[in-house]
């Protein structure tokens, strides 16, 4: 059996969108926010590919932040090189302003602008006048304000312009045997905590070291959620079993922590928990805005 048999017919489709997409690029050199995910390493992949045939570059820049899991840098680097990327890395502070710091809803637009406002600092450094990222269509129908900021600074979302879904991007990552196709999300630390409690490094910083080390002993998707004194733990519900097995080390290590309850959430894992508030008590989706259409002034 061949590579592309292993392709779902829409699958296989869409790769060959994502393909003259980048061919439509010509000999323009690429800039792409590179998280080391599933979703930038496929763009990372299907651009340097196109950049070989064309002689041009293509340049992975990860945001190094203590709002992301460190581990995100490690990955990104080894991801970059093995796919052959030219890696570089934006250290960024967001929590400097004020205003990010006080966590309002619209905290990922504030976020994302402020990323992207560096990464295209940097492209013009590198006279690079494509400057993409790894939206996919999925984020485009659940609350993502910072795709707002990605439009307003003129960033190239490919996946989601295909209308290329997450189980896509992850059919097209295996077929292409990248090392990454199955990895979990690793989200920004601050979706971590609730609307309106004050960001602080330390709790930040708190939450990454035990969601680090749940991920070390339970398999798939781990958050580790905060409110209050209360620490939230969100798992695949087929590992719920295991957390139960090692659930005196689990709650030994979190109260070391400085987590005074610990409880495993028995909906499971699921992406965006925090923003029940947001979806739940303000208007429609409207997935060309990026976010609640209530919201879109923010």
């Amino acid at each position: 059996m061949n590579k592309e048999s292993r392709l779902s017919g829409e699958s296989k489709q869409k790769l060959q969108e994502l393909e003259q997409y980048f061919a439509r690029l010509g000999s323009q050199d690429v800039c792409l926010a590179f998280s080391g995910g599933v979703d930038s390493s496929l763009l990372l992949k299907m651009a340097v590919d196109a950049a070989k045939q064309k002689g041009s570059r293509v340049y992975a820049v990860t945001f190094d932040s203590r709002l992301h899991p460190s581990c995100d840098l490690e990955i990104a680097r080894r991801v970059a090189e093995e796919l052959g990327g030219i890696h570089q890395v934006i250290v960024v502070d967001p929590l400097e302003k004020e205003e990010l710091r006080a966590n309002p809803v619209n905290r990922c637009y504030l976020c994302k602008y402020e990323l992207f406002l560096a990464l295209r600092k940097f492209a013009r450094t590198k006279r690079c006048p494509v400057i993409l990222d790894g939206t996919n269509e999925d984020d485009m129908h659940v609350y993502r304000p910072g795709i707002r900021a990605l439009k307003k600074l003129d960033i190239q979302s490919p996946l989601a312009n295909l209308h290329i879904t997450k189980a896509q991007v992850k059919e097209m990552a295996c077929f292409n045997q990248i090392s990454v196709a199955n990895r979990p999300s690793t989200p920004c630390m601050a979706t971590r905590i609730p609307y309106g409690q004050k960001l602080d490094y330390d709790v930040l910083a708190r939450l990454a070291e035990g969601e680090a080390y749940l991920r070390n002993r339970i398999p798939g998707n781990i958050r580790l959620r905060l409110h209050g004194n209360i620490a939230r733990v969100e798992t695949d519900k087929e590992s719920f079993f295991q957390v139960l097995e090692v659930r005196e080390e689990i709650v030994s290590h979190l109260k070391n922590l400085g987590f005074v309850y610990v409880t495993l959430d028995l909906e499971g894992f699921r992406s965006g928990s925090m923003d029940i508030q947001v979806q739940g008590g303000f208007g429609s989706m409207d997935s060309k805005k990026g976010g609640l259409a209530e919201w879109d002034s923010l």
